[in-house]
This record gives C-alpha cells, sequence and structure tokens, in this order.
C-alpha cells in the first residue's frame, strides 16, 4: 500500500471520526461514503480471522478516527458556531459526492429486489430520523446504566448508517454529560461507554456482515437509503441571505468534488 493512500485513509479516518461526535452526522455514514464500511463490519464481526486481511486498510482510518474525534471535532465545532448552516453544506457535499459510486455498485452488485429496498428504507429512515429530530431534551440522571445506554447507542450509529447517536443523547439529555464525562477522563463515564459501545458493535457487527455476504444486492440497497436519508436530514433548508447560500454552494461543491476526487485515487489505488 503507498503512502498516498495511507495518507488518503487517515484523511478519511479523521473525517469519520469527527462527524461520529457532531450532531446530525452519523460515524457510519461517512464509513459508507468512503468505501470502509464492509472492511470494517467484516473486521468487527470476525477480528481475529479478519486481521491480515483488514488491518492494513482500518489502521490508518482507526488513528485519523483518534485524531478527528479529539482534534478536529473542536475545528467543526467551531465553524459549526460560526455558521452551521455552511458546515452542513460542507458534510453534505461530502456524503452525496459518493452517492454516485455507491449507486454504481449496487446496481452492479445485481438486480436482486429491483430498488424496492432502497424506497423502501429511504422512506422509513427518513421518517424515524424525524421523529428522533423532534423530540425534546430530557432530565434522565446519568449514572451507569444511562452511560452504557450511550455506548449502546453509539455502537448502533457505527454499524447502522444514517443514525446520529449525538443526535439522539443530546434528545434525551445525556450528550452533554457524556462529552464531560469523556473530556475529563472520567473512568465512571467512559468505562460503561466504552462496554456498551464494545458489545453493541461485536453483537450487530456480525449480523450485518453476514447479511452482507449473502445478500449483497439488496443490502446494498438498503444502504444506500439510510445514506440519501440522513442527507435530506442535515440539509440546510433556510438561509440568511444571498451570501450564505452563495458560500454554502461553494462548500457543498467542495466536498461533493473532495469526496468524488478520493473515488478516484481510491480506484486508482
Amino acid at each position: 500500500m503507498t503512502w498516498g493512500k495511507i495518507v488518503l485513509l487517515f484523511f478519511q479516518g479523521a473525517l469519520i471520526g469527527t462527524g461520529a461526535i457532531l450532531p446530525g452526522i452519523s460515524g457510519g455514514v461517512l464509513c459508507v461514503a468512503f468505501g470502509i464500511y464492509e472492511p470494517m463490519m467484516s473486521f468487527l464481526s470476525h477480528p481475529i480471522r479478519s486481521f491480515k486481511r483488514n488491518i492494513r486498510i482500518l489502521l490508518p482510518v482507526l488513528i485519523g478516527g483518534a485524531v478527528g474525534f479529539v482534534l478536529l471535532a473542536k475545528a467543526v465545532e467551531a465553524m459549526l458556531t460560526a455558521s452551521a448552516v455552511v458546515t452542513m453544506s460542507l458534510f453534505c457535499g461530502l456524503i452525496c459526492g459518493t452517492i454516485p459510486e455507491l449507486m454504481n455498485k449496487s446496481a452492479s452488485a445485481g438486480a436482486e429486489k429491483g430498488w424496492s429496498a432502497f424506497i423502501l428504507t429511504l422512506i422509513l429512515s427518513f421518517v424515524l430520523f424525524q421523529a428522533l429530530e423532534q423530540g425534546s431534551e430530557g432530565t434522565i440522571q446519568p449514572n451507569f446504566g444511562w452511560f452504557l445506554f450511550c455506548g449502546v447507542v453509539w455502537g448502533l450509529s457505527m454499524v447502522v448508517p444514517g443514525l446520529s447517536s449525538s443526535s439522539i443523547l443530546l434528545f434525551i439529555g445525556l450528550y452533554k454529560p457524556m462529552a464531560e464525562g469523556i473530556g475529563s477522563l472520567n473512568i465512571h463515564v467512559i468505562l460503561p461507554v466504552l462496554l456498551g459501545f464494545a458489545v453493541t458493535v461485536a453483537v450487530t457487527a456480525r449480523v450485518v456482515d453476514k447479511f452482507l455476504k449473502q445478500h449483497y444486492a439488496v443490502a446494498s440497497k438498503i444502504i444506500l437509503g439510510f445514506v440519501v436519508s440522513s442527507v435530506l436530514m442535515i440539509a440546510p433548508t433556510k438561509f440568511a441571505g444571498v451570501q450564505q447560500i452563495l458560500l454554502s454552494a461553494a462548500c457543498f461543491a467542495f466536498g461533493f468534488f473532495l469526496a468524488r476526487w478520493m473515488d478516484l485515487r481510491q480506484k486508482k489505488e
């Protein structure tokens, strides 16, 4: 594997790590968008058996994810504070730029069930995400059990593309105490979160990996449905003026062509 490929995977991992903790963004969607989802599911479902096959791809992604989780998230949060509309336009462009390649891969996998799986998933996931978005922030008292629940939700968001763990935890009032606990390296927060995450990913990744291998044509269309619905959910609909519209369009275009370039670079590699 060339150094260019390693740097590209590191950069993609940093974006995934950043997106995983930002409200409205799904780390799973970015994994799909960057072509990392399938090897990640294979590795998580059978870590020992698939170690040699996938570790060269996933190691730079994991290191980049840690960097994005700790460092880039701060920068993106500052961008969100400055202009959430422009920042979300950038992420929309990044995701949309990968959709043509996802559609090509899905179509080449076969016409099994046609595109009905995509349409059904798109509708159902959009309704689900809308219901979650309309929830109100709760007043739950954080404890070991609830932090374990945070880990479960976070794990599901990595396995189910489009499911934003941060948004769900914000709605029920657990995002802030979890983030503060992780930031202060509180073992009473970190331990149950990691436990819930590890158990959830270990169990669900096996199911997803088996489904991908046995029914890829349908699975790819279901994943594509989640990806498109997540873009519809985070796409800005209100703008402060013409200047913000133009800036948002420029950021969307930049993200779109950056994603297309990464796709073409991966093909070349």
